[in-house]
């Protein structure tokens, strides 16, 4: 029988008993969850890069810059087809995802939804800044990064935290390990 920790509950006491621990995997398997999680990362940059920075010529009379959060997304709802409004808020909701699901795996010590969602919102705002101050027919929106932060959350919630507990060990519950073993 395993022995008892000292917050543990007591005989008597109407606390819930501690949940079993997850132990991360082996750490072969380990390294291999993280290099095939960089792989989607490197091939996910390409992709973002390839759908924000290449220059649109032809939107260079119908792009103009949004500072005011809000603004972009009352412009898409209000288009007549819902199909365009859709397409946009849904494309930049989906291009925060990976965020959430790969950041936590490739670097553990960005894990936790702040540091998700502060890295997310770093990496957006320089791709936006770069939109609006490099690429013809692009421009800077304040919504694009909320939308692609939010992608984030849900990618991190959904199954980013997960991959992560499951890849990565928590430095804590090592220490705890190591001072019940001594």
């Amino acid at each position: 029988m395993k022995p008892r920790s000292k917050s543990g509950p007591k005989a008597g006491s109407s606390k819930k008993p501690e949940r079993a621990e997850r132990r991360p995997l082996p750490l072969p398997l380990r390294l291999l969850a993280m290099l095939f999680a960089f792989g989607f990362m490197v091939a996910f940059a390409v992709v973002l890069a390839r759908l924000t920075l290449e220059p649109s010529p032809a939107s260079v009379a119908l792009v103009h810059s949004n500072l005011r959060p809000g603004d972009s997304l009352r412009a898409y709802l209000d288009q007549p087809e819902l199909r365009d409004a859709v397409k946009q808020i849904g494309g930049n909701i989906l291009l925060g995802v990976p965020f959430g699901v790969l950041v936590p795996v490739v670097a553990p010590r960005a894990r936790g939804v702040l540091r998700v969602l502060l890295l997310t919102a770093t990496v957006m705002l320089l791709v936006e800044f770069a939109q609006g101050a490099v690429v013809t027919g692009r421009a800077f929106d304040i919504d694009d990064v909320i939308l692609n932060t939010t992608g984030a959350l849900i990618g991190y919630l959904l199954v980013g935290r997960r991959m992560s507990r499951a890849v990565h060990a928590r430095e804590r519950h090592l220490r705890r390990d190591a001072r019940e073993g001594a």
